[in-house]
This record gives structure tokens, sequence and C-alpha cells, in this order.
């Protein structure tokens, strides 16, 4: 009666620590579970966000918004490359002096440019007015895919803005030719808005090119990019920042030939096989900040600015997101 007294309490015993060991353990995944959301739920997207829209070549969105910090949900509802951009007028100038006197040089000079006489193309864009030199190019998305979205937080200054996409047609017609160049007044009111908290930290310099403070995980990010310096490249653009996924099959050689404009082949439809832009941020003047949020799966990325010979210039750095 002893051992079976004793063999039955060896066996509860047995069986309370399985079940305390179990409880145990699961309360270890839940909240392991809990701090993997929670960490998560740190990256939230504003609910005033100012929305985009493009189903075709058009941007749908409010003619007037506040100054300050803006968060921008760019809905790219097309079956092209788009971005946005926000260029700050100077006083005096508005979307009617860009068709009369801007649209015609840049047409003529790609034109030429289409038809291998690149010398002369360039030529032509020393007819653009004095005043277009005065334009503050004030940030944007970053280039985005066919249904996508691209989530962007940039300060504005009170003024006139075009908001413009000059990504190019098959036929190697700007965008902006087409509709998408549409005029914003920002309001001496300012939003209130403060600027999100970063999971990574991106700085562009002329001779670090594009660097970053950390590695990059999967799951949801808000990268800020930090323009230490800005300068004009041959084909006349500034830094900025373009996230990209790239397909295991996809061609770095052809990402970084596609990204300059001033290229016939460039910044036209289509893009490179195997690429599907994600946002990012576009130029600002040197000591700017803009943010822009990504939710990152497995696999291989780069980031990407607008200018020709990116890779020689730390403008292209590839990375790759592990599971």
């Amino acid at each position: 009666m002893k051992n079976l007294l004793v063999k039955n309490l060896l066996v509860f015993c047995s069986i309370f620590l399985l079940v305390f060991s179990c409880k145990s353990d699961k309360k270890k995944v839940e909240k392991n579970t809990e701090k993997t959301k929670a960490e998560h739920e740190e990256v939230v997207i504003p609910s005033n966000t100012i929305d985009i829209i493009t189903r075709s070549m058009e941007f749908t969105t409010k003619d007037t918004i506040p100054s300050g910090w803006n968060t921008f949900k760019y809905q790219n509802l097309s079956y092209e490359t788009h971005f946005f951009l926000m260029d700050k007028y100077p006083e005096g100038k508005n979307v009617g002096h860009t068709i009369e006197e801007v649209a015609p040089v840049f047409e003529e000079g790609m034109q030429l440019i289409n038809e291998g006489k690149s010398e002369e193309g360039f030529a032509a864009f020393g007819k653009l007015p004095e005043w277009f030199g005065d334009i503050v190019f004030s940030g944007g998305s970053g280039l985005i895919g066919p249904r996508e979205t691209a989530v962007t937080t940039i300060y504005l200054e009170p003024g006139y803005y075009i908001m413009e996409c000059y990504v190019k047609m098959p036929n190697g017609k700007f965008h902006t030719s087409m509709g998408m160049a549409k005029p914003i007044i920002v309001t001496d009111e300012v939003s209130g808005n403060t600027p999100p908290e970063p999971t990574v930290n991106i700085t562009v310099s002329n001779d670090e090119g594009i660097t970053y403070d950390k590695p990059i995980t999967k799951g949801k990010q808000v990268f800020s990019v930090f323009y230490k310096e800005q300068k004009h490249h041959e084909n006349f653009m500034q830094h900025d920042v373009n996230l990209v996924k790239l397909k295991d099959y996809a061609n770095i050689e052809a990402l970084e030939d596609w990204m300059d404009w001033s290229h016939p082949k460039g910044l036209i439809t289509p893009v490179p096989n195997g690429v599907t832009f994600l946002g990012g941020v576009n130029d600002m003047p040197a000591g700017s900040t803009g943010y822009f949020y990504a939710d990152l799966k497995p696999g291989r990325y780069a980031f990407i600015s607008e200018v020709p010979n990116a890779k020689e210039k730390k403008l292209l750095k590839e990375f790759t997101v592990i599971d």
C-alpha cells in the first residue's frame, strides 16, 4: 500500500510539474509574442495623413495644406511607376509659367537626346528661364511601383508649390506634360505635427554617399533621411533616396542606368525586370531631413539615387533582409 501511495504521488508530481512547465512556457511564448507585437506597434502611421491618389496621369489630393510637418500617403493605383516631388516656386511664378517657359524647353531637350543628339539636347536646357534656378525642391516620395503605396513625412514652408512627377512614358514624354503637375498652396497655418521616431537613420553626403546606422531587419520600419550635403550631378539632379525590392534575377547595372532620366532609356516605362520601387524621400536642400515608412519582407533590396553612375558615387547600396 505504501509503495502504491508513493507511486501515485510521484505520478501526481510529474503531472503537476509537466502542467506547470507547459503553462510557464506558454506564458513565455505569449510574453515574447506580445513583446514582438509591441515592437511592431511602435511604428504607427499617423491618422491625419494627406492622401494622394494616382489612377493614370494625375494627382488627386488637397489643393491647400498647412505648413510644417505633414505625412503624405501616396497610393499609386496606376500601372506605371510614379513619384511626387514638391517644388517650391519663387514669388510671382506659377504653373502657367511652367507650361509656357519650362515644359517646352525640357520637351525640346529630351527630343534631341532621344534622337541621339545629346550635346544639342543638353545645350537646349540653357534656354530655361533664370527663375527656374530659384525653385526649391522640397522633398516628396521616392519612386513607387504600380499598386504600391508610399508614406512619406516632410517639412514644408508656406508658399506656392507644384507637385510633379517627371517619369517618362514609353514614347519618352514626361509625366508632367501628361497632367502630373498640380499646384498646391501651403498656408501659414502650422499643422502642429511632429516628425516620427525613426528605426533606421540614413545620411546622404557628397563623399560618403548613402550610409545608415544599423543593419536593416524585416518588419515595419521608419527611415529618416538626412541630407548632410547636396550637389547637382551631370543630369542636373541632386541626391535622393529610393528603396527598391529586387528579384534574384534583377540586373543591378540595368537599374543604375535606368535611374538617369537624361538617358534615352532612363526613367522610362517599363522599369527593369525584377525591380519594384517602394518609396523613399525625394531631393531636399542640404541640412533637411525627411522620413519614409516601409514594411520589409525577407529578400534583396537596394537604396539608390537618381543620378548617373550611382554605384561609383556610393549612391547605390544593396542589402539583404533575412527571415
